[in-house]
């Protein structure tokens, strides 16, 4: 595993940010973090870059203790925050030219096509930049070193779509060969690109899996019926957002398996005539997943 996090704690004051925090990030992988605002992603990645110390469990990357990174190791690693500061007396060019000599596997001919694609002025003072090509300068400088892993805490935030969709072409070059950990709000961007996602709310991991699986295994079904549809009495746990209109009944089933989610239909609701069902978005598992975890639900 690229990433390792045991039982991490972060406090803040009184306020704990990080509640024992556990997951791993494959190696390869495109791995996503989602959460509500506050849930603790961006402190979890604070941590993971050794700008802030956990105060208790640790987190080890790259199989180094984040607390212990050295430079050769910090040289294997991309950083691209939607807060990052770059100099902005200096211009595109003499950033570049900065930046080369301190990572031994800077790729001239990656920097090229990375500032061809992303449009990057040369001549110009990163202070005249817009929010959007700051971003994209950013994530110019922690590509061009075909870093082993590469950090993105909400690089979108703020960027108009087309900026978007060039950013993540600009990742999509380099899936595979680098791990990617990506924390965003844009659940749009990350459907078609992340192979593996975690789920943390109030400074938990409230699971960890692939994206196949998620998508596999959640589910919006319809049942219609012959009669007026209301909704069930004791419907199973792993039923989130159930509704009732006209004749059907309607419900994200987060334990969905096509013979054992019908069996429990027939077993909990009277009257079915039809059963459908069909994949669910990413945004919409998020926000169903998100609304049952802040009611208590534990069927996620």
């Amino acid at each position: 595993m690229i990433i390792e996090i045991d039982n991490i704690w972060k406090k803040f004051g009184r306020f704990d940010a990080l509640e024992g925090l556990s997951l791993t990030v494959p190696e390869g992988s495109a791995f996503a973090l989602i959460g509500a605002n506050g849930a603790g992603k961006s402190t979890t990645i604070k941590i993971l870059m050794n700008l802030i110390e956990a105060s208790r469990g640790v987190a080890k990357v790259l199989g180094v203790d984040s607390r212990d990174l050295s430079r050769q190791q910090f040289a294997q690693i991309g950083y691209v925050s939607e807060n990052q500061e770059l100099p902005p007396r200096l211009t595109v060019g003499d950033y570049l030219a900065y930046l080369r000599p301190l990572y031994p596997s800077w790729d001239h001919s990656l920097e090229k096509s990375l500032l061809k694609q992303l449009e990057l002025p040369l001549g110009r003072k990163i202070g005249h930049l817009s929010h959007g090509m700051r971003i994209k300068m950013a994530l110019a400088c922690a590509l061009a070193y075909r870093p082993k892993l590469l950090v993105l805490d909400e690089p979108f935030s703020g960027l108009d779509p087309l900026v978007r969709k060039e950013f993540m072409e600009s990742l999509m070059h380099q899936a595979g060969e680098t791990t990617i950990l990506i924390s965003s709000h844009e659940l749009g961007e990350l459907e078609n690109t992340a192979t593996d996602v975690a789920f943390i709310t109030k400074g938990k991991v409230t699971f960890q899996e692939s994206m196949d699986m998620l998508k596999s295994r959640v589910r919006k079904v319809f049942v219609t019926l012959s009669r007026p549809a209301t909704p069930p009495e004791n419907p199973p746990g792993e039923w989130l957002d159930i509704r009732a209109s006209g004749n059907v009944v309607s419900f994200v089933d987060t334990q969905y398996t096509e013979g054992g989610t019908n069996a429990q239909i027939m077993a909990t609701i009277a009257g079915v005539h039809n059963i459908a069902a069909e994949p669910v978005a990413l945004v919409s598992i998020f926000t169903t997943i998100a609304a049952a975890t802040r009611r208590g639900s534990k069927q996620t």
